[in-house]
């Protein structure tokens, strides 16, 4: 009587452990992993190779940010802009560092995170291509017949050879040495065969690659706390020195107090540009800029150089960009009794492609009460359909100035840092423009106009041969890592070229004999994608053959 289909099913086996994982009483319990545990399975998440690639991803993710907004470190005026064009945003987006984006916690953590698992990848994977560089090759396999490259020919002895098997893979040998290969002989019953690779170039270029992104991490990381980048704007005929003091702005690296900065000065000859004139294509398009300063250093002679967009100059290892530029009128504030309160060539920023520029001029001494000027300049003005001026042309053909003017606590004297470059207007009283039903002040070049209350006069001064000075905005820059980058940036080219380009592949050649000749088997395996295999086992068989035919003929192989 045969077993019912139940019974074999409640047969056990008698080689299967009571715990085996097919077995319905089986439980299989989970190790608890518990703290170094878990500690240990996040290190290695975290060192492996697909989480540094996807930590270089999100740097350069948390990278986009730095571009779309400007950054306090590089634009200082571009992030009063930005409030001033967006106060209700302004305050949430700086919060979570996008004017700072690359001192932003998120951003460092992301930094540090990647530097962490570059390390713990290229470490261990350095130490296997150390021991892999010294081992020899691997043994030949005993079915050469099995790789999907694979070829079998018949070669007769010759020469009188007493083995031509032992013949043949020296001349294999030598051939294969000379090609690059490291090679290893081996011998087995009947046969003897020689293996042979090459490419560790390739996972070489990999850890150079690698090494050379940590390096490029530290450079930066340590080159940021040594470096410095500071803006100033210098009007036509200023000086600007390279001292704390005479900076517009400055953000100092960690370890950069402003005290050890190198000496030397700055002077503002002339600011050339020229525009496509009216009527012609691009009409009012700018050409080329240019700032003449002279440099002047203790102990050396004064030198005149030329600032251009994207062709900085270098001054005692700082590197000096042309950023921007603009107009600035000089103007001149009197009293009711006729005393000077104020004269300055002032800086007025562009606020679109014509040139027209706004500026703003504190009084905070000299009259009865504090007055703020909100001014605008027009360097060739026109009237749009509304009435409100406008600039048409952006050199000075017809230049205008209007003046809003404010008076009230500007804030100067709490010790609070204020800009230049913005007023607060909460909390002032206007006077004229705006609501107050009063034109706004309107100056042409050489004029002198009331201010309002008996206040005193405000002229607008010539200057000179040219009707309105011209200002540069400039930052000075100092990075004492901007070489070693450079260094492991090429580097890391250099080795993600070979590490795509130079190909990783085994060869081998066995030989036993036939009769009176030598049977010989071609072979080859690549690792990864190696679409010239195939070719190369050809190559090497035809090669082998013509060379082997040679040596016969010579009675010794070569």
């Amino acid at each position: 009587m045969s077993p019912s289909r139940s019974d074999i099913d409640t047969v056990v086996d008698p080689l299967r452990p009571d715990d085996h994982a097919d077995s319905e009483a089986a439980e299989v319990a989970q190790p608890a992993l518990g703290l170094v545990g878990w500690s240990r399975w996040a290190w290695r998440q975290l060192i492996s190779m697909r989480t540094a690639l996807v930590l270089l991803l999100f740097l350069a993710i948390a990278a986009v940010p730095g571009s779309l907004f400007p950054q306090r470190s590089a634009d200082p005026n571009g992030v009063i802009q930005w409030e001033r064009d967006k106060p209700d945003v302004f305050p949430f987006a700086d919060a979570v560092g996008l004017f700072d984006v690359y001192r932003s916690p998120w951003f460092s953590a992301i930094y540090l995170l990647l530097f962490t698992s570059l390390i713990g990848c290229v470490i261990p994977r350095a130490r296997h291509h150390y021991r892999a560089l010294r081992s020899r090759p691997p043994r030949t396999p005993a079915r050469l017949s099995r790789l999907s490259e694979h070829q079998e020919v018949a070669l007769p002895a010759g020469g009188g050879r007493p083995d031509p098997a032992v013949h043949a893979i020296a001349v294999a040998e030598q051939q294969l040495r000379r090609a690059g290969y490291r090679v290893q002989r081996y011998e087995g019953r009947g046969w003897v065969s020689v293996s042979a690779e090459r490419g560790y170039l390739r996972e070489t270029g990999n850890l150079v690659f690698h090494v050379a992104l940590v390096g490029v991490l530290v450079s930066v990381a340590i080159g940021g706390s040594f470096a410095y980048t500071g803006q100033r704007v210098v009007v036509e005929g200023t000086t600007f020195v390279n001292a704390l003091s005479d900076y517009s702005s400055f953000n100092p690296g960690r370890f950069i107090d402003g005290t050890g900065l190198e000496p030397y000065s700055l002077t503002l000859d002339d600011f050339q540009v020229s525009y496509q004139p009216p009527g012609s294509p691009g009409a009012g398009q700018a050409g080329d800029f240019a700032a003449d300063v002279t440099i002047r250093g203790p102990g050396e002679d004064d030198r005149t150089e030329s600032v251009m967009v994207n062709y900085p100059i270098t001054v005692a290892g700082d590197r000096i960009y042309l950023l921007g530029n603009g107009y600035a009128p000089t103007l001149t504030v009197r009293n009711a009794q006729g005393d000077v309160v104020y004269s300055e060539s002032q800086p007025f920023l562009p606020q679109d492609s014509n040139m027209t520029s706004l500026g703003i001029i504190k009084i905070p001494d000299g009259l009865s009460e504090q007055l703020g000027l909100v001014g605008f300049f027009y360097p060739t003005q026109g009237v749009l359909p509304s009435g409100a001026f406008t600039s048409v042309y952006p050199e000075v053909v017809n230049p205008v100035l209007t003046f809003n003017v404010f008076s009230g606590d500007l804030g100067i004297d709490d010790g609070t840092p204020r800009s230049v470059y913005t007023l607060e207007v909460d909390g002032l009283t206007q006077h004229t423009g705006g609501d107050t039903g009063v034109d706004s002040l309107e100056l042409t070049l050489g004029d002198t106009v009331d201010l309002p209350n008996g206040w005193g006069t405000i002229t607008w001064e010539s200057a000179g041969a040219d009707p309105v000075k011209r200002f540069a905005s400039l930052q000075i820059q100092r990075d004492p890592s901007s070489g070693w980058v450079l260094a492991f940036s090429v580097l890391a080219a250099l080795g993600l070229f070979a590490g795509l380009f130079v190909p990783r592949r085994r060869l081998w050649v066995k030989a036993r004999p036939d009769g009176d000749g030598v049977r010989l088997e071609y072979a080859g395996l690549a690792r990864g994608e190696d679409p010239a295999l195939a070719r190369a086992v050809g190559d090497l068989a035809a090669q082998h053959a013509a060379a082997y035919a040679a040596a016969t003929r010579e009675g010794e192989p070569r």
